[in-house]
């Protein structure tokens, strides 16, 4: 075993690649928001769509966007922004198992600010009678961010230059 930190990190850059893109994965499978109403009920909103919890409805964000279009208030058009920065993030996370190749700096920036538009969300929904939004993704998109970006720089400090 090598007590060299740029060999020892050498030798988990795939396997923390892996890791990584399976952290950001997993953030296209949470809810990203989560809605509840006074009368009990609540709205899941995921990356690729909305779930009602009392009827077990399903929209995805497709139909939502394509169907659904008519009188759409500002703040919800922030969810499919917040997803095209998520694909981004996805497709850098990607790349580092596909090819070796990830700039951190992308794909945490592309999670932190797929994050921001989940504020606006939340907050267009929370201000409607009888609901609260709960900014769900917001924690989780910043959390896997700033674990994947500080990971990185610890990584860079220990062995001297970026992997």
């Amino acid at each position: 075993m090598t007590t060299d930190p740029a060999a020892r990190s050498a030798s988990r850059s795939p396997a923390r690649r892996r890791l990584q893109l399976l952290l950001v994965s997993v953030l296209g499978l949470v809810p990203w928001s989560v809605q509840t109403f006074t009368a009990g009920s609540a709205t899941l909103l995921f990356p690729w769509g909305l779930v009602g919890s009392a009827t077990g409805s399903v929209t995805t964000i497709t139909d939502f966007f394509l169907r659904f279009t008519m009188g759409l208030p500002d703040y919800i058009l922030a969810w499919p922004v917040g997803v095209a920065c998520y694909v981004v993030a996805l497709a850098s996370a990607l790349s580092g198992v596909l090819f070796g190749r990830e700039d951190v700096r992308l794909t945490a920036a592309g999670l932190i600010l797929a994050g921001v538009t989940q504020l606006e969300v939340a907050r267009g929904f929370s201000v409607q009678p009888g609901r609260t939004a709960w900014p769900v993704g917001t924690v989780l998109l910043w959390a896997v961010a700033g674990f994947l970006y500080w990971s990185r720089a610890g990584e860079r400090d220990a062995g001297g230059s970026s992997r």
